[in-house]
């Protein structure tokens, strides 16, 4: 029996593995490729150039490689790629790139993109990333490994969003939020660590308090960025977890969330 609901619509040039799944009422164009194990809901709308890998599920009502509307875009032949086992929940908007950045939007691996959130084009998003009802991604931005986007959540094109990061519930994002950091408000501000997000992760004791002090350096003592970076700079020869901080901060060139 035919995995495919005969009142879909497949372009014939797409590029299915055997055991993909969809449902009716469904689109997917010509230059797409879906991986094994992908279910597709009914109502969604796939164009391409796009790449989805293995063991996704997709949503009804959502849409997924669109083009952008940034008005720099042409038309240009630009990607995106999602990678395996992720959850793509109702009436979610993912669009590709441009070429005046990377010409690719990207997805990682076991991400959940919840509700009517949107990613926006060239955005980056790595793995086991969590996106929370209405979030949206302007273009460009970055989202690192384990960030939760609390719903509503708004980030400016460019931002990066670093790994094991937190915001709240209608967070406004303009700067960039380093690595474990937790933000709250409009505009939005640095409140904490994330720890338990480390707690559920197993972060060991004494990383987590070598994270507190040098979210203390950071944010508490009145520093400089300059000079609180290179009073860290010890404690992250100890602690990979202090230089994933240290060097998500000195990486930034929007300026970091304070």
């Amino acid at each position: 029996m035919s995995l495919i609901d005969p009142r879909a619509i497949v372009d014939p040039a797409t590029r299915l593995a055997d055991d993909v799944q969809i449902g009716p009422w469904s689109i997917i164009g010509p230059d797409v490729e879906i991986g094994e194990g992908t279910v597709i809901a009914s109502h969604v709308i796939i164009k391409g150039p796009t790449r989805i890998g293995r063991h996704n599920r997709i949503y009804q009502f959502s849409s997924v490689g669109e083009d952008t509307p940034d008005l720099k875009y042409k038309g240009e032949p630009t990607r995106l790629v999602i990678g395996d086992h992720n959850v793509i929940r109702e009436g979610v908007t993912i669009h590709r790139g441009t070429v005046q950045d990377r010409s690719e939007t990207t997805i990682g691996n076991h991400n959940l993109i919840m509700a009517y959130a949107h990613i926006g084009h060239d955005s980056v998003i790595a793995d086991h990333c969590i996106l929370v009802n209405n979030t949206a991604l302007a273009g460009h931005v970055h989202v690192g490994d384990w960030a939760i986007l609390s719903g509503y959540t708004l980030v400016h094109q460019f931002c990066h969003i670093g790994a094991h990061s937190f915001s709240g519930m209608g967070t406004a994002i303009g700067k960039d939020v380093p690595a474990f950091v937790t933000v709250f408000g409009n505009p939005a501000e640095a409140r904490s660590m994330n720890f338990e997000g480390m707690r559920r992760r197993g972060f060991s004791n004494e990383a987590v308090h070598a994270l507190r002090s040098a979210y203390k350096t950071v944010y508490r003592k009145g520093l400089t960025v300059e000079a609180a970076l290179a009073e860290l700079a010890e404690s992250a020869l100890a602690f990979p977890e202090v230089a994933m901080f240290r060097d998500s901060i000195q990486a930034s060139t929007r300026g970091i969330t304070r």
